[in-house]
């Protein structure tokens, strides 16, 4: 039984990680129509609108982790990260960021969105 109990979490965890996945590609299409509705990503706060804050707390809420948003100070660029669940495929974080990069690695958000960079992007 503890076998099958270990292949369930796995499953449910891929769900998870799939779930993370989707939320975080929202932000990146909706990315996209921020910034053509208002020619940037800072006025408004692309970061704070309910477009990313709505998907990051799905993310939330799947990983039981932190997700997070950066836009640069000069509004031209963004990036988005959430930790996902450990899986016998992956671990580590997903990030997306305005230039349409979609990746898992094993570097944790703070440093994947650097806030101190301020460049915007996924790193």
């Amino acid at each position: 039984a503890a076998i099958v109990l270990v292949n369930v979490t796995g499953y449910i965890n891929q769900g998870k990680n799939a779930a993370v996945k989707g939320n975080l590609s929202t932000v990146l299409t909706n990315g996209a129509v921020h910034f053509d509705v208002n020619g940037s990503y800072s006025t408004p706060s692309f970061c704070a609108s309910t477009g990313v804050t709505n998907p990051l707390a799905a993310a939330n809420s799947a990983s039981g982790g932190t997700a997070i948003c950066d836009a640069n100070a000069a509004g031209t660029a963004w990036c988005s990260c959430s930790p996902i669940k450990t899986t016998a495929s992956e671990s580590g974080t997903f990030c997306v960021d305005s230039t349409g990069y979609k990746k898992v690695t094993a570097t944790v958000c703070a440093t994947r969105c650097d806030t101190t960079a301020d460049t915007g992007a996924c790193s």
